[in-house]
């Protein structure tokens, strides 16, 4: 079978397929003519984790639907779902515990998202292209954006993160310079 014909059997893109090939995943030879043609014998499919994510716990109830969703669509592309990931938390948070867990395993191939800020608001592409080094992939379901409360709250997230870590930078500072003026008084005497 064609390369680009596996990929559209895999529900990828014909890219995330010839990466794959290169890393030396697929099963393949390459033709004369460039064409890569694929063998079935090595199975290359982990199966696909479903990322659902909800900004606050007033919107819990909306997690359920988001994966509802998320599994007719895995179910309409014929994948096969090995993990269900629901997470609350703020898109702009990188230290979410569900979220850097899911990143340490591998016993999938794709990650499917709804949109792409539920998996981050920032920084997605580092992750797609992270994730394309190790072998895997992210697809997203809806390119479509979102409403424009739920950005408002990212963003005043992102500024309280911000200050927060500003705060924390002039806080270390005084610190600094305190160990300093001890470690200066202690030298006189």
């Amino acid at each position: 079978m064609k390369l680009s014909d596996y990929a559209k059997s895999l529900g990828v893109s014909y890219k995330t397929a010839w990466r794959m090939w290169k890393r030396g995943e697929l099963n393949a030879t390459q033709l004369t003519t460039g064409t890569v043609i694929v063998n079935f014998d090595k199975p290359i499919n982990k199966g696909v984790v479903i990322y659902a994510r909800v900004s606050s716990s007033e919107n819990k109830s909306n997690l359920d639907t988001q994966v509802q969703r998320l599994e007719s669509y895995c179910c309409a592309k014929g994948y096969t779902v090995v993990r269900i990931v629901k997470e609350v938390g703020s898109g702009v948070n990188d230290n979410r515990r569900k979220l850097i867990h899911l990143l340490n395993q591998d016993d999938y191939s794709l990650i499917i998202c709804e949109h792409k800020d539920r998996l981050s608001r920032v920084g997605f592409n580092y992750l797609k292209v992270l994730l394309n080094q190790l072998g895997r992939d992210i697809e997203v379901v809806n390119l479509a954006t979102e409403r424009t409360d739920d950005l408002m709250h990212d963003f005043v997230s992102i500024i309280t993160s911000f200050c927060a870590r500003l705060y924390s930078i002039r806080r270390r500072t005084r610190k600094t310079e305190c160990i300093v003026k001890c470690l200066q008084e202690d030298e006189c005497d």
